[in-house]
């Protein structure tokens, strides 16, 4: 497995290192087709974050958590990996045992999505305007993440979700090409939203019949 490690914020240390790569090397041993792993290890002011992204096939197993030492940071998001892996290891061995073929896949490499974090303003702060006399713009974007929709079923797109520790996920439906969005409920069960043009001629043909 290829395994790479970004310090942010503070000083590399082979120490870490050595036991950053013990972590993941613990979890590559469950996995048959572990590619690449990408672990970030950033500080901001008293807290350690550890980020772990591990590459299995199609799919990909992803971990943070943060404390106030790193060792630390790095054992919860590992825990964090395996505890989802040993729940769907079944499921992952299956899949890499099957050979997929996506439809239009030349037109799915292109389809991407974009995250971003942003920040609002304050109602009050947005009619005052700032210190300087000038009016607050609107949402600022902290932070962009862009990834590749993946094309899949409803239920792999779940498990896809659960594999990163995520509230949601996004992937194009594998039966219908359309955009679909899967997340966690607070009650604990998933939803499914179904984008596009499809979705809707599907729901109208349900709902004339």
């Amino acid at each position: 497995m290829q395994l790479n490690i970004t310090f942010r914020n503070f000083d590399a240390s082979e120490f870490l290192k050595d036991y950053a790569r013990e972590k993941v090397e613990r979890v590559n041993k469950y996995l048959d087709r572990a590619g690449e792993a990408h672990v970030v290890l950033s500080l901001e002011r008293h807290l350690h974050h550890a980020d772990i992204t591990i590459h299995s096939g199609a799919f990909v197993l992803r971990g943070r958590d943060s404390s106030e030492d790193m060792y630390a940071s790095l054992d919860l998001a590992i825990d964090k990996i395996e505890r989802q892996l040993h729940r769907y290891k079944d499921r992952l061995k299956q899949h890499h045992d099957r050979h997929w073929v996506h439809h239009r896949q030349d037109m799915l490499r292109e389809q991407t999505v974009r995250h971003n974090v942003v920040t609002l303003a304050e109602p009050d702060a947005e009619r005052r305007g700032d210190t300087d006399g000038e009016l607050v713009a609107g949402p600022r974007i902290l932070k962009t993440n862009e990834f590749m929709m993946q094309a899949m079923n409803v239920e792999d797109a779940v498990m896809q979700m659960d594999l990163m520790n995520n509230e949601f996920f996004v992937f194009t439906n594998a039966k219908t090409l359309e955009m679909n969005v899967v997340y966690r409920r607070k009650d604990g069960e998933y939803g499914l939203i179904e984008a596009g043009a499809q979705a809707h001629l599907q729901h109208a043909t349900r709902a004339a019949g």
